[in-house]
């Protein structure tokens, strides 16, 4: 026998199992789901069958068999397997969803809003080494609270060669920013943050 075809997807090395139609001797390759009985969740076990069994399966396959109209509409909802037995978020109103009003079985959001949360601690505490004045200034000189003096200086000569009139043709219009930026350099190159 000649090398097996890959072309269709969902084959899978047969391994002795044979197709599960009655009278059907052909290698079962294709898997589909079994019978839901009560208290299905999930796949469960598998049905094996050949390529030509599983299509005929496939065709008459209903998901939604045995659901009341509820259950499918259930089943279709966006939101469905996020749910907790205590969810606040109706959404029809201004109320936002939290994230204790879902299920989070891996710690995946939960870790997710630790990380974020612990690095705007740092960047607050960061931030927070400056005076309201230094922080404004800051501000002016487009910088982060994380720059050191090196910056501030490689900065401050940025913006003076963008604005003063003698660098950029006589354009007098950038006067009030500047005198801004001269101001901000003053009081940043003294702050104590930056000694």
């Amino acid at each position: 026998m000649g090398v097996r075809e890959t072309k269709f997807h969902g084959r899978f090395e047969s391994k002795g199992r044979s197709c599960e139609r009655p009278g059907c001797t052909q290698a079962g390759e294709f898997r589909a789901p079994s019978d839901r009985g009560p208290g299905f969740d999930g796949p469960g076990e598998w049905r094996w069958f050949c390529l030509e069994h599983v299509r005929e399966f496939n065709a008459g396959y209903d998901w939604f068999e045995g659901m009341s109209a509820d259950e499918i509409l259930d089943a279709q909802s966006p939101i469905s397997g996020w749910r907790t037995y205590n969810r606040v978020y109706q959404g029809t109103g201004p109320d936002m969803p939290r994230w204790q009003d879902y299920d989070d079985p891996l710690d995946a959001i939960n870790g997710r809003m630790r990380d974020i949360k612990r690095r705007a601690a740092g960047a607050q505490a960061e931030y927070n080494r400056f005076t309201p004045h230094e922080r404004e200034a800051l501000t002016v000189m487009g910088l982060s609270a994380s720059s050191d003096r090196q910056q501030l200086r490689r900065r401050y000569s940025e913006l003076v060669r963008r604005y003063h009139p003698d660098r950029n043709g006589g354009d007098r219009s950038h006067e009030n920013r500047l005198q801004r930026v001269v101001e901000a350099y003053q009081l940043l190159r003294r702050a104590g943050a930056f000694a």
